[in-house]
């Protein structure tokens, strides 16, 4: 049997434990450049470009497709690298369409109603909210992740500060966009924009839900859609939760609507994840944002729930292959990948050894659990995560039922020792727990 090789961008070890499940025996898996380089201080995207080229072309065998699951630059980098090799990807106008949140915004206008009210902001010019928006409403640039630097302003005394903070941070990400801006045929809205300005958006309330879906070239396909809890009272995400609990209408609206987006964007050959919120009881659909490429953060839960991640429609689409992805077929009906924070800042005095990471996934079956945070360092100068909250664990867990998918989480909780200095026990948040 031939080998097939492909190239993945920012491969780890947790993606790799899923990628090696993707029903294709004849896979061979190959790093090509580390999560460190391609999310570190100081993005130079043309010598990120460069490497990988040299990576590529000094492999002694064929090289059948180049992939990435992580956000840009990766997203980016996966259909310049393509175009350089002939390899089979989605188009780079599409994918810049779907990134750069302005142009997003105004191609989802061509095709739907069920988005906010939006404006441009020159974050080094402007002070005043774009005409039309009234506060509160969210202010971010118009490229990040992992909502960096993304704030909610209810006043003229809030959005100052968030345009502050922005300015001093907007030019890690921003600047590497241009890049990839140049690179196109910009319509002069676009070009006039470029990639260190600022989206502002009305604020949109309800459940929010994920649709991962991929376009084949001949249809576009929707494999799944996942929840998105919040914490109570907060922006900061919870739990992912697949199957979605949302009704069977609001989920073929949403559905609907990403047909229509997808379409209109152009994206093919890749998979896509959309984000929405949901209001059921204005039955009210809000498109937050458009992601060409699926979510690894929610493998592990098509694999407990379906039987295969879904990084198998990102392996087979890049290999020009049916992403046969079944469904039901895993061992369990709920899955969900859980984020423990803490709300306040802290000096993190003690994290959870990996002795007691074992105890956890050997008490909670079929649980995983990675601690994002090291001892001794202070969360407001560890890696960036959104702007109110800071990470310190990822816990994926399978269940049969939503009060054993709670039951677990708070089990696995329990095992993982945290110790902060300058803050009580108030100030960790899990599952709304203190």
């Amino acid at each position: 049997m031939t080998s097939r090789n492909v190239f993945v961008l920012g491969l780890d070890e947790q993606n790799l434990a899923t990628l090696r499940d993707v029903d294709m025996p004849d896979l061979r898996l190959h790093p090509l450049l580390s999560v460190e380089e391609l999310q570190g201080d100081e993005i130079d995207l043309p010598a990120l470009l460069d490497k990988a080229t040299e990576q590529v072309e000094t492999f002694d065998d064929t090289v059948d497709a180049i992939v990435g699951y992580w956000d840009f630059p990766t997203s980016s980098m996966v259909p310049m690298l393509c175009q350089r090799f002939g390899l089979r990807s989605a188009d780079l106008e599409a994918v810049v369409k779907c990134e750069h949140k302005y142009w997003s915004r105004l191609e989802q206008s061509k095709v739907i109603e069920d988005y906010p009210a939006f404006g441009l902001v020159d974050p080094f010019e402007e002070t005043s909210p774009p005409e039309g928006l009234d506060y509160p409403f969210w202010v971010k640039p118009v490229k990040s992740f992992s909502s960096e630097l993304a704030f909610k302003v209810c006043d003229e005394n809030e959005f100052a500060d968030a345009l502050a903070e922005i300015r001093d941070g907007i030019h890690r990400i921003g600047d590497p966009f241009e890049f990839v801006l140049n690179q196109l045929d910009l319509p002069p809205e676009i070009e006039a924009a470029g990639g260190n300005a600022c989206l502002a958006e009305a604020e949109i309330t309800g459940a929010q839900l994920t649709v991962e879906g991929y376009n084949d070239g001949t249809d576009i396909h929707i494999y799944g859609v996942v929840d998105s809890a919040p914490y109570a009272g907060s922006s900061s995400f919870l739990r992912y939760e697949y199957p979605s609990t949302l009704s069977e209408d609001m989920i073929a609206r949403a559905c609907d609507a990403s047909r229509k987006v997808i379409r209109q964007m152009g994206l093919e050959s890749v998979a896509f994840n959309i984000e929405f919120f949901a209001d059921p009881v204005r039955e009210e659909l809000a498109l937050l944002e458009v992601n060409p490429r699926h979510s690894q953060s929610h493998a592990r839960l098509f694999e407990l729930v379906d039987g295969t991640p879904n990084h198998q429609c990102m392996i087979r689409l890049a290999l020009g292959l049916d992403p046969a992805l079944p469904r039901g077929e895993g061992p369990y009906e709920h899955a969900a990948k859980w984020f423990l924070r803490r709300f306040d800042d802290a000096y993190v005095r003690q994290v959870p050894s990996a002795a007691d990471i074992e105890r956890v996934e050997e008490h909670v079956s079929d649980s995983w659990v990675t601690i994002l945070v090291d001892e001794g360092v202070q969360l407001s100068a560890a890696a960036p995560q959104d702007s109110y909250s800071y990470e310190l664990a990822n816990i994926f867990i399978g269940a049969h039922s939503e009060q054993e998918l709670h039951e677990k989480y708070e089990q696995c909780v329990a095992g993982l020792p945290f110790e902060f200095d300058e803050q009580d026990a108030s100030g960790m948040a899990h599952g709304g727990t203190p």
